[in-house]
């Protein structure tokens, strides 16, 4: 049984060998049924939980709504402090600069909990949404039927909620085996998180296990990995001048960024799921003058950390090649966000998360280990980290960034309060 899991402990940053021994034995305790005393703390927590879910979504907290995200932030921070953890609100600093990212970046919450024993464990969720000020009339909270409706409801402050509620349980039940329980959530995830990505990643790293609260689909399932999102922006200067009466004058900015689109149109790789389309292109001013500048937009995908990395340097050494030597030419390349790839640890700790599902609660848990779509804040905690990093834990729901039906089910509210406490119970064993 020991074997089963050994690569799970090896994956491990120096896990210690009674961490390694606990997941040895997990597979055993997955088999009973279900844990009564946890069973009935999550059946209790489902009305709180939707009563924190109401306050969270009453507050307007779009990523670029510094009062909103503040506001957001403080409460999720007097929450945490409840429940006896050492919490900071942290401003960013070091900050990713991406096109789009406005002048000042929305908090951080960072909580920890100190155990008596010697697993580090973090669970992340972001409390920052889509949504413009003002949007929330439209789409308050809400029950009907099995749905809870209500405005970034879905994406992702059920997995804020879900967070809070799963500290909670673990200290009503007395329970402190682990070393460190980390919380950790941010308010520029649907940015890119340019300001928070390197504390996710620092922190990540010295992790045993990472949770991630994004929800789990129509379907309940965890990922090991998504999509990794990049951008690339071309710039091309050249010399206006009159295109009927000295074009000779002139250089073409247009002609020059043709010529480089066309040459890094063959830069995807299909095969390896590797995609770079260029979508965006603006040249000139007037019919009659030559352009003096061009530029153009392209959206890079990849399912794999070391791909982004070959196709800026592929990408630099065509710009190179001009056809214009009179042109200057600028090529910036941004990763908004890493894929998030699979590794042994994650697919062992999943495996035990499906069992739980399945063994303890009778219900179906699929484990997808093939980039679908978007990127994940789990894939910042990945970046270097060498334990497990599984997305997914929150609520069943759809709806994300709609106007007005975004929505999750109550009925994954027990079920997963229920396996994020017992995951973080066995890890800490």
């Amino acid at each position: 049984m020991r074997s089963a899991f050994a690569p799970l402990s090896l994956m491990f940053r120096s896990a210690p060998l009674a961490l390694a021994l606990a997941m040895a034995g997990l597979s055993g305790s997955a088999l009973a049924a279900p844990k009564a005393d946890i069973q009935a703390l999550a059946q209790k927590h489902q009305q709180p939980l939707l009563d924190t879910l109401r306050d969270l979504v009453h507050i307007e907290s779009g990523s670029k709504d510094m009062e909103g995200v503040e506001q957001i932030a403080n409460y999720v921070a007097g929450k945490l402090r409840e429940q006896g953890g050492k919490v900071e609100i942290l401003q960013p600093t070091d900050v990713y600069r991406l096109g789009d990212t406005p002048e000042k970046i929305g908090p951080m919450v960072h909580a920890e909990f100190k155990g008596k024993g010697t697993s580090r464990i973090m669970l992340i969720a972001h409390m920052d949404t889509v949504y413009l000020r003002g949007m929330l009339k439209d789409q308050p909270f809400r029950i009907d039927g099995e749905r809870a409706y209500g405005l970034g409801i879905a994406d992702d402050k059920q997995g804020v909620a879900l967070i809070l509620h799963t500290v909670a349980m673990l200290r009503q039940l007395g329970f402190d085996n682990y070393g460190t329980l980390t919380v950790l959530m941010n308010s520029d995830e649907e940015i890119s998180s340019p300001g928070a990505r390197s504390t996710i990643t620092r922190m990540g790293a010295e992790q045993d296990a990472v949770f991630s609260f994004e929800g789990g689909g129509t379907d309940g399932g965890v990922r090991l990995a998504t999509s990794g999102i990049g951008a690339a922006y071309l710039k091309v200067e050249g010399k206006a001048s009159h295109a009927g009466a000295k074009p000779e004058d002139g250089v073409n900015a247009l002609y020059e960024l043709s010529h480089q689109l066309l040459q890094m149109k063959d830069l995807s790789k299909p095969e390896t799921g590797l995609k770079l389309n260029w979508t965006v292109a603006k040249a000139g001013t007037n019919r009659n003058v030559i352009p003096a500048e061009a530029t153009a937009q392209a959206d890079a995908r990849a399912l794999r950390v070391a791909d982004f990395t070959a196709l800026e340097q592929a990408m630099q050494a065509k710009v190179g090649h001009k056809l214009l030597d009179a042109s200057k030419v600028q090529l910036k390349f941004e990763v908004r966000r890493p894929p998030l790839e699979a590794n042994e640890a994650s697919r062992s700790l999943a495996k035990q998360a499906q069992t739980i599902y399945s063994d303890e609660l009778g219900l179906k848990m699929s484990v997808m280990e093939k980039a679908t779509g978007g990127g994940t804040d789990a894939a910042f905690a990945a970046l270097k980290a060498k334990g497990a990093v599984i997305e997914g834990f929150g609520l069943s729901g759809y709806g994300a960034h709609s106007n007005d039906a975004e929505y999750v089910q109550l009925n994954t509210i027990v079920p997963r309060l229920y396996l994020a406490t017992r995951m973080i119970m066995d890890l800490s064993k």
